[in-house]
């Protein structure tokens, strides 16, 4: 039994300890808006926050986080009111198929957190997701665009 605090609820779930929290938060907690892509920590569809860094759940075992914060896409938006950086998304037309959208707009968010002016160097660095749709100039307009916001 694994104890979990996802979007701000505490989650009772009967997962194996080592169980990847990707699958954690998709098949016992229902919050599917985490999206599986690689399984290796290499495409970024998976992330997610916690303790406010973007971290890729497909690779860290429920044992790691418990008694931590997560937020998934999920959780993201206070009362319903859509941050900066998700109305930017939406003002610069970042999404194309969509897939990897959860994992950029939380490794988005959490760069914006850590560091609230980025240059294109850090979000460089920072948003390592893979986008098949090759929306990466759309997700740097809509960074600086939230960060001036």
């Amino acid at each position: 039994m694994a104890r979990l605090t996802i979007n701000g609820k505490t989650y009772e779930l009967d997962v194996d300890p080592a169980t990847p929290l990707l699958w954690a938060i998709r098949e016992q907690a229902g919050l599917t808006g985490t999206k599986y892509g690689c399984g290796i920590a290499q495409c970024g569809a998976c992330t997610v926050h916690v303790d406010g860094e973007a971290v890729r759940s497909c690779v860290v075992p429920v044992s790691a986080v418990q008694g931590k914060q997560i937020t998934t896409i999920e959780g993201l938006a206070a009362a319903g009111a859509l941050t900066k950086v998700q109305k930017a998304w939406i003002e610069h037309d970042v999404p194309q198929c969509g897939y990897c959208q959860s994992g950029m707009l939380m490794a988005a968010a959490a760069l914006l957190q850590r560091k609230p002016k980025p240059s294109d160097a850090d979000i460089d660095a920072a948003l390592t997701n893979i986008c098949r749709c090759g929306t990466f100039q759309q997700v740097r307009e809509a960074i600086h665009a939230a960060a001036k916001a």
